[in-house]
């Protein structure tokens, strides 16, 4: 299902944990793993060493991705490495784009603080330019990272952007022989006491079945045998870190919409929740334009 897949990586403590998982990945889909370090020009890192010139970052991410190549090695992971220059959302995006990767690998934060890079606010700038499947993992100290994933939850509001994403993550699911939880949430926060609110709210709950059933019977054509249906009330990604926790699952894929570039959007800004503080890995699929 992968044959390359992208991790931006710069040698942080939850950015090394994040790389065996990639590595996990790359050998069940035996792929190519491309370790990639962003010299970030936003930062004055050009210097003077010995009556040479010297960019210092260059010289540290030669150092990181020299380190991370002789971990896959000794993981038996193909890889590759590369040192490019640039502001770093953009740069990772038009990367995984340029190369044809199929995944891209995101840490978002280190367990001793934040990493120099790949700060969440990075990490979600790539997701929202990044045409390429992105799986975020953010590295918090109640972070689960279980590889192959046996419990996959698959959020959806029955949108065009949401039923994409399904398409990709049953794919996965089906080729992992996964248990596959479907989740719609019907938003009560917004409806009030009145009888147009009470009447608002059931074509909201009617919706969120049949948006349920419509991936339910996409897993079916993607051999998902095993599915566990939900349609909660809440706030969306509430319910979605609820369902989580209460069916341990292991990883989560939604959808992402919107204009390509900066304008790009998440699906009701609940991806972007997800991915700040979902205790698994979630993965988000953009929506071709």
């Amino acid at each position: 299902m992968y044959e390359t897949i992208l991790l931006p990586y710069d040698g942080s403590e939850g950015a090394a944990e994040v790389l065996h998982h990639a590595a996990e990945i790359a050998n069940w889909a035996d792929a190519t793993v491309r370790v990639l370090y962003v010299a970030d020009t936003n930062r004055d890192s050009v210097t003077v060493v010995e009556g040479r010139t010297v960019d210092v970052l260059e010289e540290e991410g030669r150092e990181i991705v020299d380190e991370a190549a002789e971990t896959l090695d000794t993981l038996g992971v193909a890889h590759r490495t590369d040192i490019v220059q640039g502001s770093p959302a953009p740069t990772i995006a038009e990367y995984a784009e340029e190369y044809d990767h199929d995944l891209v690998v995101m840490p978002t934060h280190g367990r001793e603080g934040v990493s120099r890079y790949l700060a969440g606010s990075v990490a979600e700038k790539v997701v929202r330019l990044c045409s390429v499947p992105v799986l975020s993992v953010r590295m918090q100290p109640d972070e689960t990272l279980e590889f192959p994933y046996e419990r996959v939850l698959v959020p959806t509001d029955g949108s065009d952007a949401a039923t994409h994403a399904a398409e990709h993550v049953l794919e996965l699911a089906g080729a992992l022989d996964a248990t596959v939880h479907v989740l719609s949430v019907v938003d009560d926060s917004t409806l009030g006491p009145d009888v147009r609110s009470a009447v608002a709210g059931e074509e909201s709950e009617g919706a969120a079945n049949d948006a349920v059933e419509a991936v339910v019977s996409a897993a079916e054509a993607h051999g998902v045998a095993d599915v566990v249906t939900h349609v909660e009330h809440g706030r969306p990604a509430a319910a979605i870190r609820d369902c989580i926790e209460a069916n341990d699952v292991h990883a989560v894929g939604m959808g992402t919409t919107g204009r390509r570039g900066t304008d790009r959007i998440l699906l009701g800004s609940v991806a972007e929740k997800t991915v700040r503080s979902a205790p698994v890995p979630v993965m988000t699929v953009a929506k071709p334009d």
